[in-house]
């Protein structure tokens, strides 16, 4: 079908539908619309497997809007989507495609808007109702959402809907439906709870299968920076100004970040917003109005507000956060390059990341491109530009005359020179977002350190005889060449020993063979790094936050217990640097109940990594035998 259908004219639909189209610049129907009308208009059940930005919301709706009744008044399908934002953004469309049909009503309802008014408005009657499942099951609950003369159930995004805890309520939903109700089905992955929904509720489903053409994927120009040499906030900062952006979306992982990060910006001069679940729906829906009229331009979201977004403006997607699963990806970057739009997303991707990057590259089979973060000099210059445009179009207004005059009395009031003058208030103007730079810019020294760590690792490959390095040859220190540094910040702050070393090799640039031995504890942490480190790493050290707190490091004089606990059989752990070969370890306090005699150990309880080692069948006892036994 896909092969033959090529306009929207060759699919029998009705005329006004036809003219709808037209009108809107539709005319030929993408894979999933030329595979699915024909098949819905004949009213079989079907399972569609497609990613998001196909075009699947007009392939379900023209068939639904092409069998309306307008002389009946109760619902005649029933649209469920996973967000309040994508049940919106559905019943925009569908108005859209039937806009030439007379006497249409659509009519969502979703949580977090009055149930009142929209049991009023189902009063008054609705062809089509579009909505979230909770709020759909409570309207049918009170016998104000009536499923008589339902002739098709849709289920938009059915794996986002499930997994987001809708499967009870969909089940029974579902349930209610009239035995001789369409059933549809759409979903960009089929795990084993979709297919439970679809063995239980679909009798015989013709299946629709076009995930391999997203066009969404294929529209997007996708980049990747590794996060080094400067935190992220600040990356976001130079990215959104040197980037060509009309509107973004930047994605977080948390609620309490997209607050942080929105409110970063917006002290930096940006207009950006936050989008999470905790806003209250009435300003969810002014946030999105005013980035689509352009009173702001930075979006800062999490995945599930931000899914079934669909603005023009937006050209660029930040991924701030990688996020957990390749759907997500896809729907993220899916807000941009829509509808045959180009678009562009870029990740930032720590180093510990690199192989969920590949995994996304594998599955939307892509490749992206690793960039570079733009250097002070190009910010700086970018906001001069950006401010040469904004004096540009101020050139010709009729108003600057009557400031003419007060340039004279200005520099007569403050004895300067017109070029003076002029500096002075380019000063005010630039506010906390400089036109120039002093200092060194760390993104330098990063990439210094960068280019030195790939020479070094080529050197320890060896020669290419198949020599290999002595043993212990890649090693530049000690165990005489450490200095022992406390952090402010421990368990008590919910940081882990992976938190420090990653931390440290990240935004330090060290290896992690110059990370010592770690001692966690509640409050604080100790940590060996080599003496006689460059004053840039020094300085950066004392900047060091994990987790988004301050570690105010500070050099401990005198010697540090980092002894790792002895063994059992009264054995010692040797090693590399640090006394344990480098290991980490944790501090804990002493425990209560029937804990045992740990006087031994000093109330201590150490943590090491190598315990999985132990071979021991389960329930066997330890082995209390003496050293010597």
């Amino acid at each position: 079908m896909q092969d033959i259908v090529t306009e929207f004219r060759q699919l029998d639909l009705a005329e006004n539908l036809l003219s709808a189209l037209d009108s809107i610049g539709f005319v030929s129907p993408t894979p999933i619309q030329a595979a699915s009308i024909p098949l819905l208009l004949t009213g079989v059940d079907a399972l569609g497997k497609a990613q998001t930005g196909t075009g699947k919301t007009a392939a379900f709706s023209l068939p639904i809007l092409n069998k309306i009744d307008l002389n009946q008044h109760k619902p005649q399908a029933i649209v469920m989507a996973p967000t309040r934002e994508l049940a919106i953004q559905v019943a925009a469309e569908v108005k859209l495609l039937g806009q030439k049909i007379s006497g249409l009503k659509v009519l969502e309802i979703y949580g977090g808007a009055s149930i009142v008014e929209q049991m009023r408005a189902l009063r008054s009657g609705a062809h089509i109702v579009v909505g979230t499942p909770g709020r759909v099951k409570d309207l049918i609950n009170r016998e104000r959402l009536q499923l008589d003369e339902v002739k098709t159930f849709v289920l938009d995004e059915a794996d986002e809907m499930l997994k987001m805890g809708f499967v009870d309520d969909v089940t029974w939903i579902m349930e209610q439906a009239p035995e001789t109700a369409q059933r549809v089905l759409f979903s960009a992955t089929m795990p084993p709870i979709v297919k439970e929904i679809v063995d239980r509720f679909l009798r015989e489903p013709s299946r629709i299968d076009v995930a391999g053409s997203n066009r969404t994927v294929e529209k997007v120009e996708q980049q990747y920076w590794v996060v080094k040499g400067v935190e992220k906030d600040e990356a976001m900062s130079r990215l959104l100004e040197t980037e060509e952006t009309d509107a973004s979306i930047v994605f977080v992982r948390t609620r309490q970040d997209t607050e942080r990060l929105a409110d970063w910006l917006q002290a930096r001069g940006f207009k950006a917003a936050a989008l999470h679940g905790d806003i209250p729906q009435s300003l969810r829906e002014r946030t999105v109005d005013h980035i689509k009229r352009g009173v702001i331009d930075i979006l800062v979201a999490t995945d599930v507000v931000a899914r079934g977004l669909d603005v023009p403006r937006i050209t660029h997607v930040f991924n701030y956060d990688i996020p957990f699963d390749v759907e997500s990806y896809i729907h993220r970057i899916g807000r941009t390059g829509r509808a045959g739009r180009a678009g562009k997303a870029i990740l930032l991707v720590r180093t510990n990341q690199i192989r969920m990057l590949r995994t996304i590259e594998r599955v939307t089979s892509t490749r992206m491109e690793e960039i570079q973060l733009p250097m002070r000099d190009k910010v700086a210059e970018a906001r001069l530009a950006a401010l040469a445009a904004d004096l540009l179009e101020q050139k010709e207004a009729e108003s600057l005359e009557a400031f003419v005059g007060l340039i004279e009395k200005l520099q007569e009031q403050i004895d300067v020179d017109a070029a003076t003058l002029a500096a002075m208030l380019l000063q005010r103007q630039q506010g906390k977002r400089p036109l120039f730079y002093t200092g060194p810019d760390p993104m330098i020294s990063a990439i210094e350190r960068e280019n030195k760590r790939r020479e070094s690792r080529r050197d320890e490959r060896g020669p290419r005889d198949g020599s290999r390095p002595e043993r212990g040859e890649r090693r530049s220190y000690n165990a005489a060449d450490w200095d022992t540094y406390q952090l402010q910040v421990g368990r008590d702050q919910g940081v882990q020993v992976k938190d420090i070393v990653g931390a440290i090799a990240n935004e330090l640039g060290l290896e992690k063979q110059f990370i010592g031995s770690i001692k966690l504890a509640t409050g604080h942490t100790y940590v060996q790094l080599p003496k006689k480190m460059p004053n840039e790493i020094m300085a950066q050290l004392k900047q060091l936050r994990i987790r988004q707190k301050a570690t105010d490091a500070q050099l401990v004089e005198g010697h540090v217990n980092m002894e790792p606990p002895r063994r059992r059989n009264g054995g010692e752990r040797s090693g590399a640097p640090g006394g344990n070969g480098g290991r980490r370890f944790e501090e804990r306090g002493p425990r209560g109940g029937n804990g045992g005699n740990r006087s031994d150990r000093g109330g201590e309880r150490r943590f090491n990594r190598d315990r999985g080692n132990d071979r021991r069948p389960s329930g066997a006892r330890p082995d209390r035998r003496p050293a010597d036994a």
